[in-house]
């Protein structure tokens, strides 16, 4: 009985990396596991690569092909001959273009050497980290499923990329290899400790702390201008301002992302809200 196959494309631009990846998989004729079946016996499928390309172009012609085989997996290089995020763009397009075709079923592993250890500078190090994870995140969105980093421990190894599938094949949504957890540790690390101790970036006075403080109290537009005598406010321009904060913090007009904001920024303090007893 021939064994269930499961099928792949591969998108790079550099040709070793095509043809090793090909080879390799192609001539051992690996098996993957996948899910258990009701007896608890795991289910054992051989990969195959369909075909690779060296761009973007060259798949899609080919996903258009009526007489091509559809792959279960596209292999897509992160970056293609100087775009950084190329990747993100045949991803996002499959998932656009191709989902009344294929629908989600197709899954797309994202390979990149973007994941090197990190740089000596700390300064560097940091803005590295947050730009890759901010990649990872960005491709996620548009629908990848799994990143695999070529500069795995040990250097690269088609162990990292049938481990990806077989993680994928037994249910998980999404997978990734030691490097890029690593790296979206230390990305997420980053934005938190910036959030702990975040500043707004435009200077917020003496009136606007004010009002902050009466709204996170529970007045009114109205009240606060009753209450702001000194500076003589109608609840229209109360209003105006409450808008101006939610500029300058960067977040919806909403009271009380307004108010999160003012107290993680340290503009106003819970101890100093006489709260109003409705």
């Amino acid at each position: 009985m021939e064994t269930e196959k499961i099928t792949l494309m591969i998108v790079d631009d550099e040709p070793l990396i095509r043809k090793a990846i090909k080879y390799e998989i192609n001539e051992r004729k690996e098996l993957v596991d996948c899910r258990m079946d009701d007896d608890g016996r795991v289910e054992r499928k051989e990969l195959e690569v369909l075909d690779t390309f060296a761009s973007g172009p060259q798949l899609f012609a080919a996903l258009n092909d009526p007489q091509r085989r559809r792959p279960d997996y596209l292999l897509v290089d992160m970056e293609f001959q100087g775009e950084p995020t190329g990747g993100i763009f045949i991803t996002e397009r499959i998932r656009r273009q191709y989902k009344n075709i294929y629908g989600q079923d197709i899954k797309i592993i994202i390979l990149s050497g973007r994941f090197d250890n990190p740089l000596q500078n700390e300064t560097d190090r940091q803005q590295r980290v947050k730009a890759i994870g901010s990649v990872v995140f960005e491709a996620l969105k548009k629908g990848a499923n799994a990143f695999v980093s070529k500069n795995a421990i040990g250097g690269f190894s088609i162990e990292n990329i049938i481990r990806a599938i077989s993680c994928l094949e037994r249910g998980e949504k999404y997978y990734f290899n030691y490097p890029v957890m690593l790296t979206l540790m230390e990305a997420a690390q980053l934005y938190f400790e910036r959030e702990r101790h975040a500043v707004v970036d435009e200077p917020v006075g003496d009136e606007e702390r004010e009002i902050l403080r009466l709204e996170a109290a529970g007045c009114t537009a109205q009240e606060i201008a009753q209450r702001l005598t000194q500076w003589v406010e109608t609840d229209k321009s109360i209003q105006d301002k409450q808008k101006e904060l939610s500029r300058k913090f960067g977040i919806v007009n909403k009271s009380g992302a307004r108010i999160a904001k003012a107290i993680q920024f340290g503009i106003i303090h819970p101890d100093e809200i006489d709260y109003l007893k409705r």
